[in-house]
């Protein structure tokens, strides 16, 4: 049995990983989107280096487009197999990947344009909402916890991730030479007592872990820091008359910010003050949400027990139409809007940072990871300039950054994890960034129970003997 390391390695955007058993079995691991340089991207993602036809199965661990993302391009490109997930994480990619699909057709149709301008030749999006749509139908729900067959040699499980809505762990069970080999992927690992989400489940007794490194040489302030500066930050900002500008994933971090925001509220820790979801995927997705209340801890689960929805109060406007979005540039009183996309590559949050980057009485909170060469990186790094369509803007807004809201691990989270695993002959580090991947490697190497420990580089294969 083998695994080749196909994305996300010395990064953390575009998860994809391929197990091959002895029997000759094909199965990835997540088929996610990379993201970076338009250039690049481009490149990666379709390209496959492996046939997606010869596939036997695909296993999504968790619905972010960097995990999930390609999927349409595998399905575009002949993969016909079942996708398996989670119920959660089934129902947000229907609406996750045509929203994905509609930024490609866009941004196809943007460098259209400007090639048109230069005499160049057009180009065809990545895939397409009909190519979005055809993964969609292969991707089949089920539960947490229970043993499903997926091929003749092989078995999974999903467990609790405690990362986003319908997130799982995935344990492999794989039948080789008559004895059982126990496979965990360990990505993305969540931490303990977010609100929502129940907290991780440790998986114990494996020979191999696959497991992410996202801040594994960080270590993150607790979650109730993240609630006190959400609250200093809206007051500041308040005080002065200026805007709160988000960039959000429309998954789990934007009802996260909302359910914190409605907390803050009703302490009389915050004024009352308007609040926009300007994001058509966050108000699907928030939708969603609704449908799977017995997946959230017990504290949420006790709001919706006395009717208090904590994503629909008051002073919430979920935004849908293009026009609406466009009349919030001309707001001149305090407001919140969390917009999309997360690492503000696009959507509609670049028309919002466009049109209030260059105001000192507004800020531009950064409450994400942010991968290399994104724009929110750029911004989370201090960029005095940056570029928005193509043309440069001077940051004159505050900008605010906090770890303390991210739903992956920190070093010290991922290495309690990781001791608690039991003997593990070999552990792989995936998902994150080099620095942090190898540093989180040399960490781990002093746990007595991980025998080995590798920082694999793309297309890098190992034997799981």
């Amino acid at each position: 049995m083998r695994i080749q390391f196909l994305g996300a390695c010395r990064g953390v955007t575009g998860s994809k990983h391929l197990l091959t058993t002895n029997n000759g079995t094909k199965i990835l691991i997540d088929c996610g989107l990379f993201q970076g340089r338009r250039a690049e991207s481009r490149k990666k993602n379709r390209e496959f280096s492996i046939d997606p036809s010869s596939l036997d199965a695909a296993v999504l661990g968790h619905a972010h487009i960097d995990h999930s993302g390609n999927l349409p391009n595998l399905a575009k490109q002949g993969y016909r197999g079942t996708v398996y997930a989670t119920a959660p994480t089934d129902a947000l990619c229907h609406y996750m990947l045509p929203d994905s699909a509609y930024l490609q057709e866009k941004d196809a149709e943007f460098i259209n344009k400007k090639n048109r301008k230069h005499g160049l030749p057009p180009i065809e999006p990545l895939y397409t909402i009909a190519d979005a749509l055809d993964a969609i139908r292969l991707i089949h729900p089920y539960n947490l916890d229970k043993w499903i067959r997926i091929a003749d040699d092989v078995e999974i499980k999903f467990v609790e991730a405690g990362h986003i809505l319908g997130a799982a762990l995935t344990m492999f069970r794989i039948t080789e030479n008559g004895k059982k080999i126990k496979l965990a992927y360990i990505v993305d690992l969540g931490r303990k007592n977010l609100p929502l989400l129940r907290d991780p489940k440790q998986i114990r007794n494996i020979d191999y872990a696959i497991m992410e490194s996202t801040y594994g040489n960080r270590l993150h302030e607790p979650i109730e820091k993240a609630k006190k500066l959400l609250s200093d930050t809206i007051n500041r900002t308040y005080q002065r008359g200026g805007k709160i500008i988000i960039p959000s994933f429309a998954v789990e971090r934007t009802q996260e910010l909302l359910y914190f925001i409605h907390e803050l509220e009703g302490e009389g820790q915050i004024p009352k003050i308007p609040i926009f979801i300007d994001s058509p995927l966050a108000v699907n997705v928030t939708e969603v949400f609704t449908h799977f209340v017995n997946w959230f801890d017990d504290e949420t689960k006790r709001f919706y027990d006395r009717g208090d929805d904590p994503f629909a109060f008051a002073q919430v406007e979920y935004v849908r139409s293009v026009d609406r979005s466009k009349e919030l540039n001309n707001l001149t009183t305090p407001a919140i809007i969390i917009s999309a996309s997360g690492m503000a590559e696009a959507g509609r949050i670049l028309h919002h940072l466009m049109n209030n980057i260059g105001s000192d009485r507004n800020t531009i909170m950064i409450v994400g990871f942010m991968a290399q060469n994104t724009l929110g990186r750029r911004l989370a790094d201090g960029w005095k300039e940056v570029s928005i369509f193509g043309d440069k803007y001077k940051v004159k807004a505050d900008v605010v950054v906090s770890h303390a809201f991210s739903a992956h691990a920190d070093k010290n989270e991922l290495l309690e994890y990781a001791r608690k695993l039991g003997k593990v002959k070999k552990m792989f580090i995936v998902h994150g960034e080099e620095k942090q991947a190898l540093e989180y490697a040399l960490a781990v190497k002093d746990l007595k129970n991980i025998k080995e420990v590798y920082v694999p580089n793309e297309k890098d294969e190992a034997v799981l003997d």
